[in-house]
């Protein structure tokens, strides 16, 4: 039994796909905190079992018989560590043969603060003694994909990164990753820093933008102060916009730029190029 915790999230969803087309629906479990949204898993075949990480005694049930499972970091920062903590203890008493996590680029040499939880979490199941693989992904493209119509509506990408590169990958391929180390062997112990081919800057970011769509599109960098002001303008709780200001100066060390080939390796393939996920946003 594979058992895919967090799979009605836009990552989870993608990686429960991929598991569908390469094992049978009675082999696969999904842990959800609300079992109604899988309910059309559910109608595949796919055993639906609630779990909620804040709640740790619907944890231990959601493993049973489980030979593998996919911890999807939770969304909520700032209570992560707690949440993971139940998940991995949950996961040591059910007797999980294979615990992946999906965790962040550079794991614990990442130095922004956003990876904080996830070094945490990592060392916690290292203590648990479970057998684990560790998907350390790097940024996703849909991060900035996803604002694409903001940025043309105001003909700028603004942040604070500099010239820093990030070597991001679209969502689709993290989640192949996950279902490769999940239906494949030889994975135990290790720790796989995934990532895209090529690294970008956000002035090339605005330059594909604004050649596929047509239109006057600009990298606005702007200092930390400005940037954490027109994130909250724009609505975002200052605690997480705050964490975003510090990935920009993370990716300015060029902490998100690391390209190890990881992803490329296990997906069979090259990665997602940029120009495909601009292309992919704006068709929409």
């Amino acid at each position: 039994m594979i058992v895919v915790t967090g799979a009605t999230g836009q990552l989870g969803r993608l990686v429960v796909e991929g598991l569908l087309e390469k094992v049978p629906a009675e082999r696969l479990a999904v842990a959800v905190r609300a079992p109604e949204k899988a309910a059309d898993l559910a109608a595949r075949g796919v055993e639906v079992r609630r779990a909620d990480y804040s709640e740790p005694e619907t944890l231990e049930a959601a493993f049973a018989g489980a030979g593998k499972v996919l911890l999807i970091s939770g969304s909520e920062v700032g209570q992560r560590v707690a949440q993971h903590r139940a998940v991995v203890e949950a996961a040591r008493r059910a007797g999980v043969g294979l615990l992946g996590y999906t965790g962040v680029l550079g794991g614990d040499r990442a130095g922004f603060r956003l990876a904080d939880e996830h070094k945490a979490t990592e060392a916690a199941i290292r203590e648990s003694g479970l057998p684990f693989v560790f998907l350390r992904n790097g940024w996703y493209t849909e991060n900035y994909t996803a604002q694409a119509a903001v940025a043309l509506e105001h003909g700028a990408v603004v942040g604070s990164s500099g010239d820093g590169r990030i070597a991001s990958a679209a969502r689709r391929d993290y989640a192949e990753a996950a279902v490769a180390v999940l239906t494949t062997e030889g994975h135990e112990g290790r720790a796989y820093e995934l990532s895209g081919d090529t690294a970008w800057s956000l002035s090339e970011y605005a330059a594909e933008l604004a050649a596929q769509s047509g239109r006057p599109v600009v990298y606005q960098d702007v200092p930390a102060e400005r940037h954490l002001a027109v994130l909250l303008d724009a609505g975002l709780p200052q605690p997480f916009a705050e964490i975003l200001v510090d990935v920009d100066a993370g990716i300015a060390r060029g902490e998100l730029a690391i390209t190890t080939g990881d992803l490329a390796r296990l997906i069979g393939r090259p990665t997602t190029p940029l120009a495909d996920s601009v292309k992919a946003a704006l068709q929409g």
